[in-house]
């Protein structure tokens, strides 16, 4: 009684508070928030335009400056729960009242579509709040709630074990709930696979209401939510059960450049015959950037090797003068470390080789403004190939192109395991990204993206065919969207395709099924067969 007393009084001062406000023109959504009050338990944090705090919340977690400008649309509301019984509660009113929501783990979403709608109203669901970790050594499991981010779930297996790992993304910020919904990869991509072929567990919340598990769930939507929903489109996962990984005590790392002119062209020739053989232990990614010349002063491309394995420095520089001698790796250049040094090594910024443990769980990182498109790569580019890449990125102020090996463990994994289908056959991924200064839409952001996609253009020569073929986490609206919340499934198969390949029409099938209605989607989610 004493809470429902409680709840009631808050109701009431919130509903004061709104109506005495001065931004008269921003429209009162009483019946949901009267919903929101008194069908949940506790009061569930909730903030509206009228909000002091409003701005700020809806900002924060936005990494893409693109999404925050003043000519976005905004939301309605924002609701950060903090406890699981209270998504239900968001879900059920939210449908009650037409709102259409977007749900949002760490705010990393490439075009800012859990940030970002058309389709009005609606509301953010900020998972923020729900962020727990619990780790459990003796059977090699986590539990960790979709608000979490990397980090702390790297930070938390970390205080439990110096021998147990996860093999998920380098960027410490990225929120746990999208990223395994994509699928997810970081520097274990070749010895373990995905951070979502690590999932053994979920809870989530379907079209109902309903917390289901994965044996309420059932094994097709199981399926579907591991790497086939990013963004949301069978309900809102509020935790996700994984699997941990053995990793030595000691790994090795380095980041070492070339210059065209210390032979760049041919290293990265030679490196697209050999990156997926490599054993299984060592990942060599490429980033491509600009730098100045040491020669010349001048703009010219550095190829960075960043690399990690497994294993002792030693190990590692006998393996590359025997698979890779034209590198010239010497021991100096490399670091031994530990699994969870590496992950500030790659995931935190600055990195000064000092950075103390709980850097992890820092939410605080510099923003930028960009825009980014992805490629699968199945036969090496020619040397006349690359250089028409480095003639292209010489134009351009502050691009980055990042060369992913797979091979290992990405190998041996069928395609239709989980939706994510990327496997045997691809030498490597491509992540294309180009930054600028401005925030928002501005004619210098249509220069930039126009620069992306010529280069984009460009590469179709080069990389998979029939589909071309794009990472779902690294989502481009360019391949196509919904307007408005409405498509079929005609539209979606376009750029389904590409991201999904033959599982697309399972995932429809699933979809169809658990949601018919299609209450939760965004401009690239998975359609249902009954959409015109």
């Amino acid at each position: 009684m004493r809470s429902q007393v409680q709840t009631s009084v808050k109701l009431l001062s919130f509903l004061i508070l709104l109506l005495v406000s001065n931004t008269l023109s921003i429209p009162i959504d009483v019946d949901i928030i009267n919903c929101l009050f008194t069908d949940s338990e506790t009061p569930i944090p909730i903030y509206t335009a009228r909000d002091a705090k409003f701005t700020k919340i809806l900002q924060y977690p936005t990494h893409n400056l693109r999404f925050i400008s003043s000519t976005n649309p905004k939301p309605n509301i924002i609701v950060t729960p903090l406890h699981e019984h209270e998504v239900q509660t968001v879900v059920l009113c939210a449908k009650l009242n037409g709102f259409h929501i977007k749900i949002r783990s760490g705010g990393h979403d490439y075009e800012g579509l859990s940030t970002v709608s058309d389709d009005a109203p609606y509301l953010i669901l900020d998972m923020f709040n729900l962020r727990s970790v619990d780790v459990d050594v003796e059977s090699n499991t986590a539990w960790v709630q979709s608000g979490a981010t990397l980090g702390e779930l790297y930070y938390a297996i970390a205080k439990k074990s110096k021998t147990l790992a996860f093999p998920g993304g380098l960027c410490a910020t990225v929120g746990v709930g999208g990223h395994l919904s994509g699928g997810g990869y970081g520097t274990l991509l070749r010895k373990y696979g995905l951070a979502a072929d690590q999932v053994i567990d979920a809870r989530i919340v379907d079209v109902h209401g309903a917390i289901l598990d994965r044996r309420l769930m059932g094994e097709d939507l199981f399926w579907a939510i591991r790497g086939g929903s990013s963004g949301g489109s069978f309900g809102v996962i509020l935790a996700w059960e994984v699997k941990l990984v053995s990793v030595p005590r000691t790994v090795t790392v380095f980041s070492v450049g070339r210059t065209l002119e210390q032979g760049a062209t041919e290293l990265v020739h030679k490196w697209q015959y050999i990156a997926n053989k490599f054993p299984k232990e060592l990942f060599m990614r490429i980033a491509l950037h600009l730098t100045n010349s040491s020669k010349t002063g001048e703009k010219t491309v550095t190829a960075f090797f960043d690399t990690l394995y497994l294993g002792g420095a030693n190990e590692l520089v006998s393996l590359l003068e025997q698979r890779f001698p034209e590198f010239g790796i010497q021991k100096k250049d490399c670091t031994e470390m530990s699994w969870i040094q590496s992950a500030l090594y790659f995931g935190v910024r600055p990195y000064n080789g000092l950075n103390p443990l709980h850097d992890l769980l820092s939410r605080d990182e510099d923003k930028s403004t960009y825009k980014a498109k992805s490629d699968y790569v199945k036969e090496p580019i020619s040397i006349t190939g690359l250089k028409g890449i480095w003639k292209r990125l010489l134009e351009e102020e502050n691009p980055v192109m990042l060369f992913v090996p797979y091979g290992g463990r990405m190998e041996e994994i069928s395609e239709s395991e989980i939706p994510f289908p990327h496997r045997k056959g691809n030498k490597f991924m491509i992540q294309y990204l180009v930054y600028w200064n401005e925030a928002g839409v501005t004619k210098g952001a249509a220069h930039h993206m126009k620069w992306l996609r010529n280069l984009y253009a460009y590469m179709e020569q080069h990389v998979s065919n029939n589909p071309r073929t794009a990472y779902i986490n690294y989502r481009d609206i360019d391949l196509g969207r919904y307007v408005n919340g409405t498509g079929s499934y005609s539209q979606g198969r376009v750029w389904g395709r590409k991201y999904f390949h033959g599982n697309f029409d399972r995932l429809v099938k699933v979809k169809s099924r658990v949601d018919p209605g299609n209450f939760f989607r965004n401009e690239q989610s998975i359609p249902t067969f009954a959409e015109s």
